[in-house]
């Protein structure tokens, strides 16, 4: 089975991992979903992932994080720019999520980050998702 839209699986399969209450999840492994991993350990919606070497490209194995009394950390997760419809903003327009206490994960020409990094550095680009 191909999937023609690699982040928009690995934000469905955390999604249904944290709505299921499962420890851990296994992503097939790229380049693009390392860094959105890295974006989501440093914004602290997950506790940390690793390269797992099984097949071909690897599998990234993402640990989710829940609260003290098995609360969910990561309540929502939406793909916003998708394969049939690219969404950009410019840098003076960088979206906030719950007034600023959710993440949005910007595409730059710097690389992928979240939309604090992006104000900061003054860059705009593809707003790939939205996590809350």
């Amino acid at each position: 089975m191909a999937v023609t839209d690699p982040i928009a699986d690995m934000l469905t399969r955390i999604r249904n991992a944290n709505t299921a209450s499962h420890s851990t999840v296994d992503v097939p492994a790229s380049r693009v979903k390392r860094a959105i991993a890295e974006i989501l350990k440093e914004e602290g919606f997950i506790d940390g992932f690793e390269r797992v070497s099984e097949g071909p490209q690897g599998t990234l194995r993402i640990q989710l994080r829940y609260g003290p009394e098995k609360e969910k950390v990561i309540t929502g997760l939406r793909r916003i720019s998708r394969p049939g419809l690219r969404v950009y903003t410019p840098k003076t327009s960088i979206p906030r999520v719950l007034g600023g206490l959710g993440l949005v994960i910007i595409s730059t020409p710097q690389g992928i980050m979240s939309g604090k990094r992006a104000r900061k550095l003054g860059v705009g680009g593809e707003v790939l998702a939205y996590v809350w």
